[in-house]
């Protein structure tokens, strides 16, 4: 379904267009170059008090480009993999990279020695900027890959003088978070930059279509994949959502809380890309799972945008002096990733002032999708609407399209959508048809006015007795009880309704007991969706996103439980 056919056009923000020339830049680099030509005195990216200007970026990451394309002799197309938090380096490190015309390897800093050995190996990337705490697991795979030059870098590098240094010491002799590796003679991040400043470079011409990330999805359920993700493919979603912002965003002014990782599609495209085009300045969050130091970051600034997971805005509310920050600048607080719950936008709304949209998109999306509106009021429980350029619909088993209100597959189409898994035809084609639909993996539904509705992901829907049972909705519910902090729904065996639903609950008031909300269940839920089983937990398993892993808490009670 094309929004510039539907009825509910009057849903898009005024003057927005639907269609947008999604063509306009020839690559990520020429976006890049025009924001740095722009904004060329402005901050860019700020951590531990320092900053880099858009003209020091364009410096910089020119100068790494040059290294890797002159002593490490690295040509077109090859894959260099970086395994970083959010430090400095990473957006000097993004850029050089795709100015040298090579295509990034975004790889989580946290993967074991198996999931990185899959994800180098599987990607044939030849080279790795690795942060020195992370060292040791990629000496433990070097063997099994086509590794051939190490890059380390520290988390204090980019900050200069005595405070950078500092930095450094804390990290490796107090808090001992670098364990011992065998890579003392890689190179160093600072020699690349030294040694590529006295080199000659010229930009080569990037083709549109040539792969700029390989972005590895799905490791939750078997071996992950990497989604190949062109110049086109993200130029376009930065296009689709600077359309969509329209003049809710002011260019060249934005204070953007960058808290998620920049490895994460999410972060990348709409904190470090999107914001880039518009001259805004990123505030690269390094761990922001220690929330009392994430709220200590956050004080000094008048943020205006803060993007994030719906663990992480609770887990913000529910730390002491959130409340007091100031938030007279938040105009935009956007939420994706995972399913927003109401209580979580409701106490938003109340402490910020500012309403929590709720986003959609895929890795396989580049991600963005579906957006709400910016001016909408209220959170309404919705995804929004699909962006600029995109159509998206609800199809059933046999790829027929639903009407409004029926519960199917969302299926989405534009030039956000992936190119295609890297190496996998087959598993490309299950999801990717010839007209360029992707099948999402998503229960959704479309309401009479265009506004698209997530059920839940396909593979986590619990079946009780022929019921679907969707978790969100459970979870949801559950959410609203006051002395529940973070909740999980899963089905498990039952021998007589073939599964059930459990809860997995961490609790915000230590009294809270079982039974208390078996009674609130059964108050808000009709009696298949009601919990058999409750566990009490200190904390849930997530990603390094801050995403529970259901999957992993339905696998941990099959395995305690024989089956």
């Amino acid at each position: 379904m094309s929004p510039s056919d539907s009825p509910w056009l009057a849903n898009y923000p005024p003057g927005v267009a639907h269609e947008v020339d999604v063509d306009q830049y020839p690559s990520i680099v020429a976006v890049l170059e025009e924001a740095c030509t722009r904004y060329g005195d402005n901050p860019a990216y700020t951590q531990f008090d320092h900053s880099l200007t858009y003209a020091e970026i364009n410096r910089l990451s020119r100068d790494f480009a040059a290294f890797l394309t002159g002593p490490l002799g690295l040509r077109r197309g090859d894959r260099v993999a970086l395994m970083m938090p959010n430090v400095l380096q990473y957006p000097i490190a993004i850029f050089g990279v795709l100015r040298a015309g090579l295509t990034i390897v975004n790889t989580n800093p946290l993967y074991t020695a198996r999931e990185l050995r899959h994800q180098l190996a599987d990607s044939g990337a030849k080279a790795i900027l690795v942060m020195e705490n992370f060292a040791n697991t990629v000496e433990k795979v070097l063997p099994d890959t086509d590794i051939e030059h190490v890059i380390v870098t520290t988390i204090g590098e980019m900050v200069p003088g005595l405070k950078g240094r500092m930095v450094d010491f804390v990290v490796r002799h107090i808090k001992r978070l670098v364990p011992k590796h065998g890579l003392g003679q890689a190179t160093r991040f600072g020699h690349t930059l030294a040694e590529g400043a006295k080199l000659p470079f010229e930009q080569p011409p990037i083709d549109n279509q040539e792969i700029a990330f390989l972005q590895y999805t799905g490791g939750t359920t078997g071996l992950a994949k990497g989604a190949m993700l062109s110049h086109r493919n993200m130029v376009a979603n930065m296009v689709q959502v600077r359309e969509w912002l329209g003049q809710s965003c002011t260019p060249g002014e934005e204070i953007i809380i960058t808290a998620l990782p920049l490895y994460h599609i999410f972060a990348l495209t709409a904190n470090c890309l999107v914001f880039m085009q518009m001259g805004g300045r990123n505030i690269l969050i390094l761990n922001p799972r220690d929330m009392k130091g994430f709220v200590k970051e956050l004080k000094p600034w008048r943020f205006t945008v803060l993007t994030g997971v719906n663990t992480l805005f609770n887990g913000l509310l529910n730390t002491e002096g959130f409340d007091k920050l100031d938030f007279s600048g938040l105009h935009l607080s956007l939420g994706g990733g995972m399913a927003v719950q109401r209580p979580v936008a409701t106490r938003w709304k109340q402490v910020t002032g500012c309403t929590l949209l709720e986003a959609y998109g895929l890795t396989e999306t580049s991600p963005a999708a579906c957006i709400n509106p910016m001016d909408l009021a209220d959170y309404n429980g919705s995804i929004g609407l699909p962006i600029p350029s995109t159509r998206a619909t609800i199809r059933d088993e046999d790829g027929r399209d639903l009407a409004s209100e029926e519960v199917g597959e969302l299926c989405i189409q534009g030039p956000q959508v992936m190119v295609g898994y890297w190496q996998r035809p087959e598993e490309t084609a299950e999801v990717l048809n010839a007209d360029g639909w992707l099948r999402t993996g998503d229960m959704a539904r479309m309401d009479e006015r265009g506004y698209f509705f997530i059920v839940d992901r396909k593979k986590d829907m619990i079946l009780v007795s022929g019921f679907n049972v969707y978790p969100n909705e459970v979870e949801d519910v559950v959410a609203g009880h006051p002395g529940v902090l973070e909740v999980a729904a899963i089905g498990i065996p039952d021998a007589r309704s073939g599964e059930v639903v459990k809860l997995v609950v961490v609790r915000k008031d230590p009294n809270l007991d079982k039974q208390v909300l078996f009674d609130f269940c059964r108050e808000n839920l009709t009696g298949y969706k009601r919990p058999r089983e409750i566990e009490f937990r200190d904390e849930l398993p997530k990603t390094n996103v801050g995403k529970i892993l259901r999957r992993a808490l339905r696998d941990e009670h099959i395995a305690a439980n024989g089956g």
